[in-house]
């Protein structure tokens, strides 16, 4: 099989496409065929950090099972499914033990075939392509958990969202169907006009007004939004404590700006805001996410699509920031 490895000292310039033998699925095992993968900033992140050990790239995928091992029950041959993120964290609180096995490191989906455990893996719904189905692992369920239940979102709540990356448009096209107002901000007049082809309520180009915060009061008659979905960290998290309600929650999921900024505790505590910190989520937020986009007709924004051969160049677009929903590499051609 064909897998993509990152070698020390790291960085995209020690990326190779290497042979590797076809692995056997074990007791309780799956064996997958990749069909494709999406790619997070995440993964641009860990392309720098293989210093002693090789990084096996990505997190998301969507896949056939093959074959399976000895006593496995979830699935059978010929099964579409995704990964998750966390093999272990199948549902209840995140604790040390769910989190210490991810995928994306050590053990990656960016192979011709795969190896995992049958309890690692979500059948998906059938309408959505191979392409919409490998955005789901990492930006489907981040915003799902930040969404519906960091924030607890209910219809008529107001929410925020942050750019048109993966994760926001998600968190739109969950917004819209669950009834919520949603307020979204860009750069880009052209991606704000997409994001309303979408469904968004309202839009705000930052570079237009830097202390967006003033324009979301005031679409809101001065109350401000019931959740942020904080994609920035340092730079815009001033505008988004500033946004949010009394009682309102903002969920970090990501720190694309910088990761250190002071907080003005005297604003958090006047306002019982509440400062989540969200990491992906669980296989049972998977399901419940995947029971939504079925009944719901949701289908994921694929922004382009790249083959098995220029992931370098899927990297490139990644880095470049310049997208409106997922980046993919298409492993079946």
């Amino acid at each position: 099989m064909r897998a993509i490895e990152i070698g020390a000292p790291g960085g995209l310039d020690h990326l190779r496409i290497v042979e590797k033998p076809d692995p056997t699925p074990g007791a309780g095992e799956v064996l997958l065929r990749i069909r494709a993968v999406s790619l997070n900033a995440r993964d641009v992140g860990m392309a720098g950090r293989a210093t002693e050990t090789t990084v096996s790239p990505f997190s998301d995928a969507c896949a056939i099972v093959e074959s399976v091992g000895d006593g496995v029950s979830r699935v059978k041959p010929g099964d579409r499914v995704s990964t998750i993120f966390y093999p272990k964290w199948l549902g209840g609180k995140l604790t040390a033990e769910k989190r210490s096995v991810t995928l994306g490191g050590a053990v990656g989906t960016g192979s011709e075939l795969l190896v995992i455990s049958e309890e690692a893996i979500c059948k998906v719904p059938d309408f959505l392509s191979d392409h919409q189905v490998a955005t789901l692992t990492c930006a489907g369920v981040t915003a799902w958990h930040a969404l519906m239940v960091a924030a607890n979102a209910a219809a008529g709540e107001t929410v925020v969202l942050q750019g048109t990356g993966g994760v926001s448009i998600f968190a739109l096209q969950f917004a819209k169907a669950a009834g919520l107002e949603t307020v979204i901000t860009s750069s880009s007049s052209e991606k704000l006009a997409r994001a309303k082809d979408l469904g968004a309520s309202h839009t705000i180009n930052y570079r237009d007004h830097p202390e967006w915060s003033k324009e979301v009061r005031g679409l809101t008659n001065g109350r401000g939004a019931d959740a942020v979905i904080e994609v920035g960290g340092a730079g815009t998290l001033q505008e988004s404590l500033k946004s949010t309600a009394i009682g309102g929650t903002v969920a970090i999921v990501g720190v694309l700006t910088g990761a250190q900024e002071p907080l003005p505790i005297p604003t958090l505590m006047g306002n019982t805001l509440h400062l989540r910190g969200v990491t992906v989520g669980s296989r049972e937020m998977f399901e419940d996410m995947c029971t939504a986009i079925q009944s719901h007709r949701i289908e994921p924004v694929v922004d382009q699509v790249f083959l098995f051969d220029d992931v370098r160049a899927a990297y490139d677009a990644m880095k470049s920031g310049d997208r409106f929903g997922k980046i993919v590499i298409d492993f079946s051609r």
